[in-house]
């Protein structure tokens, strides 16, 4: 815990320091790009993998969990090994350290991103952008398969906030009362407002359609 306190007081001052706070201790996986370092758990810099439940497509039309075959790749490349990371940033949303990692001097995001295990997140750093296109060209990994953006993924399927159908986007809401309220594109609380299927939330593509399902038009 002690050591835990130490390096997060470091990242608390990263800006200001002259070197990059320097982590070490073995790894261990947590998904495509997020491992343990020791006690401290990071985001790892620059790059961004399918979640672990993420699907793709084959060109055949097939459905390939392509998020856990990343993971397991991941996993039998790094796991148990010791790492050597850099801290770049601190990630406020998830309370975690963002950091470049070495294995036996290899930046493991820049080999990932090589190798078609994870996308270069241009939304954070250009780093890596050679390697993606490189990994592109040659259909290595992911790139052999139709697969959604990662981002947009976690948008759509986590937060239910980005319409899976673009010619659906009406969010038909229950709120914490139990009235069901849909909300159209534009409307004041439309962007904020997440549909989560299990809970018997639904997308419409029709204000017709929505109200036959016994949902009423949000007033504002």
């Amino acid at each position: 815990m002690l050591r835990l306190m130490s390096f997060l007081a470091l990242i608390v001052t990263i800006a200001h320091a002259t070197q990059a706070a320097e982590l070490r201790g073995k790894l261990r996986v947590v998904d495509g790009d997020t491992v343990d370092v020791g006690d401290v758990r990071v985001r790892l810099h620059g790059i961004d993998a399918p979640e672990r439940n993420q699907p793709c497509t084959t060109l055949g039309g097939q459905n390939w969990g392509c998020g856990d075959w990343v993971t397991r790749q991941v996993r039998d490349r790094y796991q148990g090994a010791q790492a050597r990371c850099e801290a770049t940033d601190w990630d406020r949303k998830y309370n975690r350290v963002v950091a470049r990692c070495f294995v036996a001097g290899e930046d493991i995001g820049r080999q990932m991103v090589a190798d078609g295990l994870a996308f270069a997140y241009r939304k954070y750093s250009n780093d890596y952008d050679l390697e993606e296109k490189s990994a592109y060209v040659a259909d290595l990994g992911i790139h052999g398969f139709i697969i959604e953006a990662p981002a947009r993924y976690r948008l759509t399927r986590t937060k239910g906030r980005v319409a899976p159908d673009p010619d659906c986007r009406i969010k038909g809401n229950i709120n914490a009362k139990g009235a069901r309220i849909f909300h159209l594109p534009g409307q004041k609380y439309y962007d904020r407002t997440g549909i989560d299927l299990s809970k018997g939330e639904q997308w419409f593509c029709s204000e017709a359609q929505a109200r036959a399902s016994g949902w009423r038009r949000s007033k504002i």
